[in-house]
């Protein structure tokens, strides 16, 4: 089954967040914004706006913040690395970057 995919300890869940934070922060100064706009698809075509990513549990899973969750979205999501289709990273305008945006973490 080729579809199958299963937590394990040796995937370098750590290293892919450390290279994502330090891909959307060198977006961020590139672009000259404060907090990029950060949006994740699932391979079940979900999208979120994301606050953060965090790599814990581990194993092959990492947690994402979802930005101001409505009615149908949740606060977090614990997913697999294998289920993110794509990050989608923008600028945005002042007005929206108040209520949305990517909480880069201090180098």
């Amino acid at each position: 089954m080729p579809d199958l995919w299963t937590p394990v300890a040796e995937l370098p869940h750590e290293a892919f967040v450390e290279r994502v934070l330090k891909a959307i922060a060198n977006f961020a100064d590139a672009t000259g914004v404060e907090k990029p706009v950060v949006e994740v698809e699932l391979m079940d075509t979900a999208r979120f706006v994301l606050d953060r990513i965090d790599p814990e549990p581990g194993f092959g899973m990492l947690t994402l913040y979802v930005n101001e969750p409505d009615g149908d979205s949740p606060d977090a999501l614990i997913v697999p690395i294998g289920s993110i289709r794509r990050i989608e990273l923008r600028t945005s305008p002042e007005e929206r970057v108040a209520r949305f945006g990517f909480s880069v973490p201090a180098a």
